[in-house]
């Protein structure tokens, strides 16, 4: 009897183990992700730009209103208005370049283009 519990303990342990490292990895993954993001200089120079909402707001009709109409339901990209409240500026800034979505494409606007960009999404 004893050597059957010494065994249920030896597999709980050996449970709790593979937990806390599965638990470790995805929590290193999570940070290295959160650094490599803090890093990033294009988004260190947007976030540093003061954006034209003018601007900001053609270049949204140029590249974002096919998908992201805003006056209608149908829409293939998510709807945009309150998008801050979902989403920071660094995670906008890196949805718009990275193409990490499909179909939304990999748009590199200048620096000075993404902090108007900003600007008006941030209005919506």
């Amino acid at each position: 009897m004893d050597n059957q519990l010494a065994q249920s303990y030896s597999w709980l342990n050996r449970l709790i183990l593979i937990v806390m490292v599965v638990m470790l990895v995805i929590g290193l993954g999570i940070l290295g992700n959160y650094w490599q993001r803090d890093a990033d200089p294009y988004a260190h120079q947007v976030l540093a730009l003061d954006g034209d909402i003018q601007n900001g707001m053609a270049i949204f009709q140029i590249n974002c209103a096919g998908c992201h109409n805003l006056q209608t339901e149908i829409n293939v990209g998510p709807r945009l208005e309150n998008i801050f409240k979902r989403k920071s500026a660094r995670d906008i800034i890196t949805q718009v370049t990275s193409g990490r979505t499909p179909p939304m494409p990999k748009f590199q606007p200048s620096g000075q283009e993404m902090a108007d960009l900003l600007s008006y999404l941030s209005q919506l």
